[in-house]
């Protein structure tokens, strides 16, 4: 027998919207199913079910899942109003599935970050509660002393908000030129997070990369490259 699902849950798995503002969708009567408006939230349907928003058919695409090094002075979206370069750019010509990143990664840092059409994953990956580790390596200026890195260690505040636990690691200090290198760790996800949590203890970001989230690293890859996830590591992340 075919699995049937939320009609929001197709809706957010097809990569249109997220489940929530597809809920508004439903509710408002914008979607229709087999040519029948639907407005029940709790209604379900299989994928062979022909199902429209606004009109438009829902296109059924094969789950994608795919582990980017981002470079600087790309932007992390699917299109870009001042026509800079964004990170689906890199797939065009050889992905026809509708892809989109997982969370985002600021337009000059560069690193690891994943994209799919796979709606569940990304919201389990940006889900708080998940808490999953984002590793990045920031080159910032002036010599960081122990204290600051026990300011970050037990949280800072962030626009207005104080930061949870983290972990951090002076990699290496350039005397000469004044600058520290510092390997830092954190599960949150605000705007800036972390160039403002240098920010806080007296330090400017310079350089930043990010390079691994949960068990997932840039090993082998370079700068605009990319592959797609094995299957177990698919599994493993949708466990994480």
């Amino acid at each position: 027998m075919e699995n049937k699902q939320r009609l929001q849950k197709l809706i957010a798995n097809a990569g249109v919207t997220s489940r929530r503002k597809a809920e508004k969708l439903i509710v408002n009567g914008q979607v229709r199913v087999n040519g029948e408006i639907v407005k029940e939230l709790g209604s379900k349907f299989t994928v062979h079910d022909r199902i429209e928003v606004n009109g438009v058919p829902l296109e059924r695409d094969p789950k994608i899942y795919i582990l980017f090094y981002k470079p600087r002075g790309v932007i992390s979206s699917v299109h870009d109003e001042k026509n800079r370069k964004v990170v689906t750019d890199y797939f065009t010509d050889i992905i026809e599935a509708r892809i989109y990143p997982v969370g985002r990664l600021d337009y000059d840092t560069s690193g690891l970050l994943l994209l799919t059409n796979d709606g569940d994953l990304t919201n389990h990956l940006l889900h708080p509660r998940n808490q999953i580790n984002k590793v990045y390596v920031a080159k910032v200026n002036g010599v960081i002393q122990s204290a600051a890195l026990e300011q970050l260690r037990h949280g800072v505040k962030v626009n207005g908000k104080k930061t949870a636990a983290a972990k951090a690691e002076l990699i290496s200090v350039d005397q000469k030129k004044k600058t520290s290198i510092v390997k830092l760790t954190i599960h949150e996800g605000m705007n800036h997070q972390v160039k403002q949590m240098f920010q806080q203890v007296g330090a400017q970001v310079i350089k930043l990369k990010r390079e691994q989230i949960g068990f997932l690293t840039l090993k082998g890859l370079t700068s605009g490259d990319w592959r797609f996830l094995k299957r177990e590591e698919i599994k493993a992340l949708k466990k994480l």
